[in-house]
C-alpha cells in the first residue's frame, strides 16, 4: 500500500511518503510556501510506483489528508489533481475516522486530534494521552477501551509570545527556548520561564486530573513541532513520537480499506 499522507495544520503542513507500508521520507513545510509544498508532493509521487496493469501509467497510490485549514485543503486538492492527476481523499469526509468517540460533536473536533490519539492507541492498547504541541497545544485522552474521550485546547508558544507583546506596553516578543535557570533575570528571560515551565505544568497537571477521571495514571505521548523542546523536562511523558498525525492518517487509510476489504 502506497501513501502520501498529508498533516495541514495551522502553520506547516506534514507531507509523509509511505511505499509499501513502510516510511521513505517526513517533512514538515511551511503552509505558506505553496512551491515547497508542490515540489514535495510530486517528487512523493514519482516515487509511487506505476500499476502493471495501467496502460495509461496510473500509478499505484492515494494522497489522504487530515486537515484543519479548509483553505489549504482546498490548495492541496488543486496540486493533487493538476500535477499528479489524483484526487485527495480527506479523513472525516471521504475516510471515517479511525476510532470511537464519545465527543458532543465529532465532525468539529480536528481530525489531526482524532488520527493522532488512535495511532496512539494502535501502540499501546491502554489508556494514552496525547499531547500535541504546534499552535496550539491540545492533550487529549483515549481511555481503556480504545474510545475517544476528548481533551483540552491551550494556546502554543508563538501565540502566547505574540499575545504579551500585543496586549501591553513594553513586553517584547520572546521566541521560546529551554531556559538556563527556572527564574530570569531580566524581562525577555523571564517570559521565557513563564511560557516555557507554565506549559510543561500544565499539562502534568491535566494529566494528573485525567489519571483521577480513570483511576490510573495513563500512558502519555508527546508529539508536535515544538515538542521536542520540552520533552527532556517532561519525566511524565513515556515517548516522545515525532510527525504521529502523519502516521494517524496512513492507519485511518488502512482501517478504511480494510473494512472496505471486508464488506466486499
Amino acid at each position: 500500500m502506497n501513501i502520501i499522507a498529508v498533516d495541514i495544520g495551522n502553520t506547516n503542513v506534514g507531507v509523509g511518503l509511505f511505499l509499501d507500508g513502510k516510511e521513505d521520507f517526513v517533512r514538515s513545510i511551511s503552509g505558506l510556501s505553496e512551491a515547497e509544498l508542490r515540489q514535495c508532493l510530486v517528487e512523493a509521487w514519482a516515487k509511487v510506483p506505476v500499476l502493471e496493469s495501467s496502460r495509461e501509467g496510473k500509478r499505484d497510490g492515494v494522497v489522504v489528508v487530515s486537515s484543519v485549514k479548509p483553505a489549504w485543503t482546498e490548495r492541496v486538492r488543486r496540486i493533487a489533481e493538476e500535477d499528479l492527476g489524483e484526487p485527495i481523499r480527506v479523513i472525516g469526509e471521504d475516510i471515517p475516522l479511525p476510532i470511537a468517540t464519545f465527543l458532543e460533536e465529532p465532525s468539529k473536533v480536528g481530525t489531526d486530534r482524532i488520527v493522532a490519539a488512535a495511532a496512539a492507541f494502535d501502540v499501546v492498547e491502554d489508556a494514552v494521552v496525547v499531547a500535541d504541541f504546534g499552535t496550539a497545544v491540545t492533550i487529549d485522552l483515549v481511555d481503556e477501551h480504545g474510545v475517544f474521550q476528548g481533551g483540552v485546547i491551550c494556546p502554543g508558544f508563538e501565540i502566547s509570545a505574540q499575545a504579551l507583546k500585543d496586549n501591553t506596553a513594553q513586553l517584547p516578543k520572546v521566541t521560546v527556548h529551554r531556559p538556563d535557570a527556572p527564574f530570569g533575570r531580566n524581562t525577555a528571560d523571564a517570559i521565557n520561564c513563564g511560557l516555557y515551565y507554565s506549559i510543561i505544568g500544565g499539562v502534568e497537571e491535566i494529566i494528573r486530573r485525567y489519571a483521577e477521571q480513570i483511576g490510573r495514571w495513563p500512558q502519555t505521548i508527546m508529539t508536535g513541532s515544538a515538542a521536542a523542546l520540552i520533552k527532556d523536562d517532561c519525566p511524565f511523558v513515556d515517548n516522545y513520537v515525532p510527525h504521529l498525525v502523519v502516521r494517524g492518517i496512513v492507519l485511518a487509510y488502512m482501517k478504511y480499506i480494510e473494512a472496505e476489504s471486508e464488506l466486499a
